[in-house]
């Protein structure tokens, strides 16, 4: 079905490989494509609770935009000044997606994280990464600028570290990419599967409905104001408390039994 990525689902988690490791897995315009179809296929299977995104390879996570493909598909127009064309781009779908996919993403990162594809990286909602793998928004480097991904790795880190990467686009490590806030996790490269697996189990165990509602919580009280965060958060925690899952999660919290949720 698909060309530039593959997706599989195994116990629960649905797994999502960029497949292009000629090109250092790069983006383009079919690979977006088929990024969102995959992310839409996981969001709407209800046997899958969670999502990993990976590369092939060990080279490169995904190493950003191909410059001969990503957008070729677009007007010759002036994309600033046309809206609609911006939000049909491949950047803006793609990077748009991920409050919305409904499931944790965790981000598995066995090579290098460029460009693009830091920013594809820091969309997920967990990062994982080989203690080799190295960081870099070399934009700067070609006279340009990490415009598509600046949103999102500034909402992981703090100014004068992301101004640092900005300005330099040198390499960090994935162990100074942790200290800054867009790795959760570095460890040994023999141990990243076994990691990113237990991890996927862990959450795959608990409740969909509760880790999809609070997953949309929290990008629902993004930027608000405190007394409209804390109203919002109130309506949910009354809803997800009427939910068979929280019923059920609480009947086995007293029981002391393992819950056996559902979804619903």
């Amino acid at each position: 079905m698909y060309e530039a990525i593959v997706y599989e689902v195994a116990d629960r988690v649905a797994r999502v490989t960029l497949n292009r490791p000629e090109a250092r897995n790069s983006l383009n315009d079919r690979m977006v494509d088929e990024l969102l179809d995959a992310f839409g296929r996981a969001r709407d299977d209800e046997e899958v609770r969670v999502v990993v995104l990976t590369g092939a390879g060990d080279r490169a996570f995904c190493a950003g935009a191909d410059l001969g493909g990503l957008g070729a598909r677009q007007s010759a127009g002036d994309p600033v000044a046309d809206r609609d064309a911006i939000r049909r781009s491949a950047p803006f779908r793609l990077f748009t997606a991920f409050p919305t996919l409904g499931k944790p993403v965790i981000a598995r990162l066995a090579g290098h994280a460029v460009a693009g594809g830091l920013g594809l990286a820091a969309a997920c909602d967990l990062v994982i990464a080989a203690d080799d793998v190295k960081l870099a928004t070399p934009e700067v480097n070609v006279g340009l600028w990490p415009m598509m991904i600046m949103a999102i790795i500034n909402r992981n880190v703090a100014p004068k570290h992301a101004f640092k990467l900005y300005y330099t686009g040198e390499r960090i490590s994935a162990a100074e990419g942790r200290e800054i806030g867009l790795v959760t996790e570095v460890v040994p490269r023999d141990r990243l599967d076994e990691r990113v697996d237990a991890l996927a189990r862990t959450i795959a165990a608990k409740s969909p409905v509760g880790l999809r509602r609070g997953r949309e919580a929290f990008f629902a009280i993004e930027g608000r104001p405190l007394e409209e965060q804390v109203e919002h958060l109130l309506g949910e925690l009354v809803a997800l408390a009427a939910t068979e899952d929280a019923k059920e999660g609480i009947t086995a919290f007293l029981e002391r039994r393992e819950p056996d949720f559902k979804g619903r």
